[in-house]
């Protein structure tokens, strides 16, 4: 009797057993979906029942309303397309919090169809995308679509009306790429926000603003203050080109805070390497004072002390620029370690520069204001916008107290003093 070897009796049986690994997979997935669309629709009639206070042609006193019939519909799933029966009520209409879910969750496909191609990935790629995702794939004109539908959604957010005061303002531009006529240029991209009297931050404006001087600055003040914009008491931001005037123009009762950090940086552009940490903490100290009086003294002895260091033109700088740092003292102590630096809105420029880095060169404009714009709504929607930023009921407080300070004083005879 011959012997066969195992090798051989495993080669036999690999001519005999063919696996269609495709045909397995396709079964796989039918099984899937046709779990998922057993357990979807098992839901939906229990939530009828719900509703219904009784289970199909039960009839019992306690009864509700009454089922009639049911209409198919799609809905795209993890696991594909499957086909739900959503049950009709008699006497109410049938909504169901399971197909609210998937609509939330196609709406954040949506999204993310629409941020994808923003952030200029091909609509090509999209399609490869989404197939590998979610098991379909997206067409170029349901991307032309998603895009338009974002686009219009985007400007009605940056155009709505501006409701409540904001007494603190925060002002800052962005320069990004984009090309035109086969050239690389820079286009600046403006952003506001504000912490309004309920103590919230809120997005307050973003536009594309040509360049960063007095006419982009002007041209986004004035569409703030068209929108509503009022109660500006503080605008703080860096010294950029033409802002301070507009600021004054459009809001003549507001201060202006220079940021203290890009103040520090300006000083650091003339000082040597080596002594940069000790001019670092003689411009710190200009910042501990206790009051607006004892700040101003300590930035006269520190460009002193600059000059006999030899170092005469940041002495001339911090003569020039250190007193517009120092309006944060006329607001409540509570509130100065947020109102005199920019970084608020410096954090939030950092995010809109990652998102945008990886577009490297925008095709136009409009594209990159449109990636900036649905990042700051994104932000906007997240806890950053559901947080309390500040407590400003000290503000009121200080407010009321300036007041009745000056109608004592306007009520004292002339040349009597005030106790």
């Amino acid at each position: 009797m011959q012997k066969v070897s195992s090798t051989e009796t495993v080669k036999d049986l690999n001519k005999v057993i063919k696996i269609d690994e495709s045909q397995i997979q396709d079964h796989l997935d039918h099984l899937v979906r046709s779990t998922v669309e057993e357990t979807l629709n098992g839901l939906l009639d229990a939530e009828a029942e719900q509703l219904c206070n009784a289970k199909r042609y039960e009839r019992t006193s306690d009864r509700s309303n009454a089922r009639a019939g049911h209409y198919k519909r799609k809905l795209h799933t993890t696991a594909g397309e499957v086909e739900l029966k959503v049950p009709k009520l008699r006497y109410a209409k049938f909504e169901t919090e399971i197909i609210n879910r998937y609509r939330r969750r196609q709406s954040s496909v949506e999204e993310a169809l629409m941020e994808m191609y923003l952030a200029g990935v091909s609509v090509r790629r999209v399609e490869d995308i989404t197939e590998a995702l979610w098991g379909m794939k997206v067409s170029a004109g349901t991307v032309s679509d998603l895009n338009q539908k974002m686009y219009e959604r985007i400007d009605k957010w940056r155009n709505r009306s501006i409701n409540g005061k904001y007494p603190y303002v925060y002002l800052d531009g962005i320069c990004l790429k984009r090309s035109w006529g086969g050239e690389v240029r820079n286009v600046s991209v403006l952003v506001a926000i504000g912490v309004g009297t309920d103590g919230y931050r809120d997005i307050l404006g973003i536009a594309e603003g040509g360049k960063e001087d007095r006419e982009g600055w002007s041209s986004f003040l004035r569409h703030l203050k068209e929108r509503g914009l009022k109660g500006v008491q503080l605008a703080v931001s860096d010294k950029c080109l033409g802002l301070v005037e507009s600021i004054g123009e459009f809001f003549p009762d507001a201060r202006w805070q220079r940021c203290t950090v890009h103040f520090y940086r300006n000083v650091f552009s003339v000082v040597p390497r080596g002594r940069m940490k000790e001019v670092s903490m003689m411009l710190k100290a200009i910042h501990a004072q206790e009051d607006y009086a004892e700040a101003q003294k300590k930035a006269l002895a520190v460009a002193d002390k600059l000059d006999q260091m030899k170092l005469r033109k940041a002495a001339e700088k911090v003569r020039d620029g250190a007193v517009e740092t120092l309006s944060y003292y006329h607001f409540p102590r509570e509130h100065w370690r947020q109102i005199r630096t920019n970084n608020p809105l410096e954090r939030i420029m950092r995010e809109i520069r990652r998102r945008s880095r990886v577009v490297g060169c925008f095709p136009d404009g409009n594209s990159a204001l449109m990636l900036a714009a649905a990042r700051l709504r994104y932000i906007a929607g997240t806890k950053w916008g559901s947080r309390r930023y500040l407590n400003m009921k000290r503000l009121e407080e200080l407010e009321m107290e300036r007041a009745a300070m000056s109608d004592k004083k306007s009520a004292c005879p002339m040349g009597q003093a005030v106790a």
